[in-house]
Parts: structure tokens; sequence; C-alpha cells
């Protein structure tokens, strides 16, 4: 008789058991790879958020930094004959701002060979009769056509320091003891009264070393020290019919003069950050604090956000 072989096998129960619990594993592993994903990719949504805000409040204060202090403004971006100054908005009215910068990088000067000169040194020879008066002032210590060149570069070629043509934009100059009794106004902020800019005297240079006034305004009062502004800037939220107030643009106008009675949509505009829910600031003493938040455009689902400050002395 031969011996036979019993076969094991898996009954039906068995069979169903396995793959029951198979499912169950798999639905699990399913869950948690779609969770360590989902993990993933807000991750890297906060991350790029976060690259993205600390980026655009990086060029907003660069260009803070370099301020006229005296000049920051706050307006409506929907109706910009409506403005205060910054430093007397406390209850943070208005979503655009606005202020006149220095020209730094021309202040900055070249390297003459043996050492480096200031294209504009920020100083009056109250002394020099002979050229300081209601005309033309005396800048000793200046190599003017640094500064010519730079803000020509800058500007692309809009503002030329050495035309002697009075009706091209020329750069203006503004005496630092007048920041305390300056208004917006006096910088030509005021759209309804272009040409009330008292505290910006319009120049063009004579040498290196004379800026004669472009402008035959009567009385100026002249004091020593001065800074050479060529460009406002403004900071405008584009909530325009349509753009939801918390998904906006948010653009750098530049490169326009207010002493000339242009408003800022004269100027050059650069988009500095994009899906913005939040844009604030508000002023304290001589630092304003600015408050920006980023949102993602719900890309995954949940809407994710990052938001920073930064002040700016």
């Amino acid at each position: 008789m031969k011996n036979r072989t019993k076969r094991a096998a898996f009954s039906l129960i068995e069979m169903i058991m396995v793959i029951v619990v198979l499912g169950i594993v798999g639905m699990i592993g399913t869950d948690i790879i779609a969770k360590m994903y989902q993990g993933y990719m807000h991750t890297q949504i906060i991350s790029e958020l976060q690259q993205k805000t600390e980026l655009a409040l990086d060029q907003i204060a660069k260009r803070l930094k370099y301020r006229i202090k005296a000049s920051v403004v706050t307006k409506d971006a929907s109706n910009t004959g409506i403005f205060k100054s910054l430093s007397s908005d406390t209850n943070g009215s208005y979503n655009m701002l606005e202020w006149i910068g220095y020209d730094n990088e021309g202040f900055l000067g070249e390297h003459n060979g043996t050492t480096t000169v200031p294209g504009w040194s920020g100083f009056i020879d109250l002394h020099d009769r002979a050229i300081t008066n209601q005309n033309e002032v005396s800048t000793k210590g200046s190599r003017l056509e640094y500064a010519e060149r730079t803000i020509m570069a800058l500007s692309y070629g809009d503002i030329n320091l050495s035309d002697p043509d009075s009706t091209k934009d020329h750069p203006a100059i503004i005496f630092k003891k007048h920041f305390f009794g300056a208004t917006p106004r006096t910088f030509g902020f005021d759209p309804s009264n272009p040409n009330d800019h008292n505290d910006t005297y319009p120049v063009r240079s004579n040498g290196n070393e004379k800026l004669i006034f472009t402008e035959s305004t009567g009385h100026k009062r002249i004091s020593e020290q001065y800074y050479l502004a060529w460009s406002a800037y403004a900071l405008v939220p584009d909530t325009g019919v349509g753009i939801p107030k918390d998904d906006f643009n948010l653009t750098l106008y530049y490169n326009y003069q207010p002493w000339h009675g242009e408003a800022f949509s004269a100027g050059e505009s650069s988009v500095i950050a994009e899906n913005v829910s939040t844009f604030r600031y508000t002023q304290t003493g001589n630092t304003i604090r600015i408050k920006l938040c980023i949102q993602d455009q719900n890309k995954t689902g949940t809407p994710i956000g990052f938001c920073k400050e930064k002040a700016v002395f």
C-alpha cells in the first residue's frame, strides 16, 4: 500500500481573515503615507512662504532705511488725496505708505585712484558768501559728477543732475534743519497742490562743488546739512475691483519726483510680494514696524499663511 502525504491548505475562513487583515494594514499604511505627504507639503509651503515674506520685508527695509524720516506719509490707495504723516497716524487708518529716499548710492561715491570721494558731501559751506545764497550753494568735498553717473543709471536716464534745461527733471536737496517744521505737503505729496514743496529744492550741478536752484521760489531757508534725493517711493496694495482684500499684490513704485508734481503712478513699478493677506505698518518715534502676511493660494486644500514683522530704524 502506497504512503500518501497530506497537503496543508488554507481554509476559506483563514483566507478571508488574511484578506481582512491585509485590508486593514493597507488602509492604515495608506493613511500614514497620506499624512506624511501632507506634513511634507505643509512644511515645504511654510518654508516657501517664510522665504518670500523675509525677502519682501528685506527689500522694503533696505529702501526705508534711507528714507527722509520727516517725509513718510500714509495714504488711502483708492484716494491719494487723503493722507497724513505716518507719525501722526495712531489708528492705522490707511493702507499705502509713501516717502522720499535720499541718494545713498550717489553719496557713497567712487574711488578716484587715491581715496573714495562722495558724490555729494551733505554739507553746505555757509561761509562761502561768493557762492552760497538764494540762487546757489557751495558743497565742498563733493564730486557731483560721481553722483550724476549713479543717479542717471538708477533712474534709467530720467534724472540728469547737470542738465541746464530748467524744464527737465532734476533731483532735489532737503535741508536737515527743516525736519522739525516739515509736513507731508511741504514735500510735494499733496496732489491737489503739487507746487507746494517748500522743503524740497530742485537743483542742478555746476562743476563738482556747486548746486544751483532750478526754481526761483523766493526766500529759501538754507542750512548747513542737506540730503540729495532723486526719487520718492510708494508701497501700494493692489486691491482694485474684484480683488479680495485678503489676497492682493504689494507693489513698490519708484523713480518719480513729487517736487515736480509727479504721483507714484508716474514712476516705475515692481511687485514686492504676491498673495498678500496683511500689510500693516506703524511708527513709534523714528522706528517703523512693518507686518506682512503671505498665503499659499490654498494649494493643499487647507489655507496656509505665514506672517512676519520687521522694525526699521
